[in-house]
């Protein structure tokens, strides 16, 4: 079979936010073959071809079996199933069937009508094979008598058109229009004669208007009877009656009436269903013959026929019978019973949380099968979430759209509720739940918990050991929040010591690849960037500030006694006539460290007679403790240990061997020794004093320094590194005593008994030679600084300045004094 589909009316284009949105309407025939092509949505809608694939061409709309398809490869609509008009549409004058199709990147949505025409496929048919009609011989020419009509399930000009008689001389045919069904009547024309014929044979024929046309015959059989000359009467030729839809059983829906003016039998009516019988009419209604009531019988639907056209004919009772019959119009009346329904074609159910306002999250589309107020529909939405219904220009279609900026890091997952309400009376409603989930972008940077970082590390570390560990968190999912870790190279400066350290890229692990030496290196700081595996990559860094911590890690350093082959061994002479207390000779030593671990004393670990010599444990003096008799020996060996006050303390010792002269002999190396013993101590004496007030300016500087500084900030820091427990703020202290013939005074931290600060440490002994000559005794009197160091941790400058000044200090006194 041969057709054409083609498309029909008009195409509309335009945008609504981002949708573009076209309708174009088709039409095809029914009964038309599966496969069979409607036309090329995608050339009418001028597509690209070679894109539909990638662009997701594709039909969206349709609960029921899909009638129609599209072919995604080449955007040609074709027929998916059987059409049958006349199931889809019943009698309806005009069968569409909306589709939507749906192209993607960007978003499109078309709006294609496909009109189903109909097709003269169904044959006209009566509901009997023959019909008797009762006629008296005293019928006079002209009476009319109803026929049943014909049924033809096509629509239009393949309906019934006309209505054929058989040849013969007596009945004519004549046809009345009742809406859109033609009714025949059989019309007498002259008188019947029941001696002559009893019996008339006719054949009505009824035949549409389809190309060939189909007809179909019915078998008339005409019984001439005696007379019955009063027909019933209907009070009207067309009742019409409104029920509401839905109406209970056996309800009366109205009563019908004939009268007939003959008496007896004859006057007896009664009623029955005519003309065109339905079955599916039949079993709504009934109809009582003798009270002429119709009743309902079934369900009544108004979604499913809205108006029922019943034939109804009054017959009494006589011989012949004589017929009368009315048309009865039963009007539905809709009710709100059917709740709207939602239909949700999804775009995608996961929406990324940088979207753009406007953003299409799904189609929606509502429908309800009432009429008027009961089927119009108002949709809503869930309250308080970033979404909105924006309306389409087709009523009852709608798309959700992002109204707000998403944030998965807040809420990453959203269940919308749609509500679709009808207003009707009551109004039904019907609800139904989207789930929307939040996609991750890289929108936020790796954050580490504090800034800057402080590490304390303690000297001689283990190289390739760990020493410290960072840690950064993201926020965001998966490879968005994916941390590694670099170190920042080559800033220069202390920054450089960033090139002995590594870090594992995965988890952040610092490990040092040499030791630090806390006498070389005191602190310094890097950086660590951590940087996500985002596209494009978030970083954030944090400076690690490092403070080395000192260990016992050095021994003492004998300064005196030093030997010409370098070894800790020395000579003195003394006279035989010293009193008890003479100062023999002073062992000095240096221990790089600092605190306890350089707080030096000295012990005497041999002695030829322990009677004769006595060391002091705080300043490794040696004095004599008595007179020397002839007895004694006249040369004495003595083992000096000097150790530190360490946890594991370290040591170093010193031997002196004092041999005893005459007098004389000693009194001519004494002046040798006092000679130059007097310039060495002017000398010592002139360069200390400089040393301290070039010391002393450099200290008040820095406190200024420092007090400027403090003012100028708001916010309070407290160093870690330098804190004590019990520590007052004193920087330095001095501690002055005599012994012998010599002043001694101990400048540095707070000590505790016991200990002792040697030369070349940072609280030094400096030692106040008398002089006997004529100018007099010439004294050095020290002012001591104190400084309260409350908030000292708050700049590493005035840290290092601080450490720097004392470290000067240490080693100029100890170049001094050697």
């Amino acid at each position: 079979m041969m057709f054409w589909s083609r498309p029909l009316f008009f195409s509309l284009l335009f945008c609504f936010g981002e949708l573009v949105i076209a309708q174009i309407k088709y039409s095809t025939p029914e009964e038309v073959k599966v496969g069979a092509i409607i036309g090329n949505v995608a050339k009418d809608l001028g597509l690209d071809v070679s894109t539909l694939t990638n662009r997701r061409f594709r039909i969206v709309s349709g609960a029921q079996d899909a009638l129609f398809e599209v072919n995604p490869n080449n955007g040609v609509l074709y027929v998916h199933k059987n059409l049958d008009r006349e199931q889809l549409c019943d009698r309806n004058g005009a069968c569409l069937t909306d589709l939507k199709i749906v192209v993607e990147n960007p978003l499109e949505i078309h709006y294609v009508t496909v009109e189903i025409t109909d097709a003269n496929d169904h044959v006209p048919s009566f509901a009997e094979k023959e019909k008797i009609i009762e006629i008296a011989e005293t019928t006079l020419p002209g009476a009319r008598f109803q026929l049943p009509g014909a049924r033809d399930p096509d629509v239009g000009i393949n309906s019934i058109q006309r209505y054929k008689l058989s040849q013969n001389d007596n009945f004519h045919l004549e046809i009345r229009d009742r809406g859109e069904d033609k009714i025949p009547f059989l019309v007498l024309q002259r008188h019947l004669d029941r001696e002559q014929k009893t019996n008339h044979s006719l054949i009505l024929t009824a035949i549409d208007g389809g190309a060939p046309p189909k007809s179909a015959n019915l078998n008339l059989t005409i019984k001439v009877l005696d007379i019955n000359d009063n027909r019933p009467t209907f009070s009207k030729e067309v009742y019409s009656v409104m029920i509401q839809e839905n109406v209970a059983l056996d309800t009366v829906v109205i009563k019908v009436e004939a009268t007939d003016l003959d008496e007896g039998t004859n006057g007896d009516v009664e009623y029955a269903f005519g003309g065109d019988r339905n079955s599916k009419v039949l079993e709504l209604f009934t109809l009582d013959r003798k009270t002429g009531e119709i009743r309902v019988n079934g369900q009544i639907d108004y979604e499913t026929a809205d108006v029922f056209k019943l034939d109804v004919q009054a017959s009494d009772k006589g011989q012949p019978p004589m017929t009368t019959d009315c048309r009865v119009l039963i009007k539905i009346q809709d009710i709100n019973d059917n709740k709207p329904e939602i239909e949700v074609t999804s775009i995608s159910n996961m929406v990324p949380e940088d979207s753009k306002h406007g953003t299409v999250i799904s189609l929606i589309s509502v429908t309800d099968v009432d009429s008027g107020l009961n089927g119009k529909v108002i949709c809503s939405l869930t309250e308080n979430v970033p979404f909105e219904l924006k309306p389409s220009f087709k009523e009852n279609m709608y798309s959700l759209v992002t109204k707000e900026t998403l944030d998965r890091e807040t809420v990453s997952h959203y269940d919308i509720s749609i509500t679709a309400t009808d207003c009707g009376e009551p109004p039904l409603s019907t609800f139904k739940t989207l789930s929307i989930q939040v996609s991750d972008v890289n929108d936020n940077i790796p954050e580490f918990s504090h800034s800057p970082l402080e590490l304390y590390l303690t000297e001689n570390n283990a190289p390739g050991a760990s020493i410290f560990s960072v840690y950064a968190f993201d926020k965001d999912l998966n490879e968005n929040a994916a941390v590694s870790y670099r170190i920042i190279r080559g800033i220069g400066g202390h920054n450089d010591m960033a090139s002995f350290l590594n870090i594992n890229s995965d988890n952040g692990h610092i490990s040092a690849l040499k030791s630090f030496d806390f006498e070389t290196l005191k602190t310094f700081q890097f950086h660590v960037v951590a940087s996500d595996s985002g596209t494009p990559s978030l970083s954030s860094n944090v400076t690690v500030n490092v403070f080395i911590l000192d260990q016992n890690d050095n021994a003492p350093v004998i300064l005196y006694p030093v030997s010409s082959n370098g070894s800790a061994e020395g000579v003195e002479e003394i006279p035989r006539n010293v009193n008890a207390g003479h100062l023999v000779t002073k062992v000095r030593a240096y221990d790089a460290d600092i605190g306890y671990n350089g707080w030096l004393l000295f012990s005497l670990q041999e002695v030829t007679d322990h009677s004769l010599f006595g060391l002091d444990r705080y300043t490794g003096q040696i004095r004599t403790l008595r007179s020397f008799t002839e007895t004694d020996e006249a040369q004495h060996k003595l083992l000096i240990l000097v150790k530190d006050n360490g946890n594991v303390s370290l040591s170093a010792t010193a031997t002196v061997i004092v041999k005893l002269v005459e007098p004389k002999e000693a009194f001519a190396a004494s002046d040798v020794k006092s000679s130059s013993k007097a310039d060495e101590d002017n000398n010592v004496t002139f360069y200390l004093m400089i040393t301290l007030g070039s010391v002393s300016a450099l200290f008040l500087i820095s406190i200024i320094v420092l007090i400027a500084m403090q003012c100028s900030k708001s916010t309070d820091y407290t160093s870690k590194y330098l804190q004590e427990t019990n520590y007052d703020g004193t920087l330095c202290h001095s501690i002055q005593y005599r012994s012998g013939d010599k002043r001694y005074m101990l400048v540095g931290p707070r000590m505790s008994i016991g200990s002792t600060i040697v030369p070349g440490s940072h609280a030094n002994t400096l030692v106040l030679p008398d002089r006997r000559e004529a100018s007099g005794e010439v004294r050095l009197k020290t002012k001591l600084y104190k400084y309260v160091y409350k908030h000292a941790g708050s700049s590493l400058c005035c840290a290092q300045s601080f450490l720097f000044i004392l470290s000067f200090t240490k080693c100029t006194v100890s170049c001094l004094l050697l």
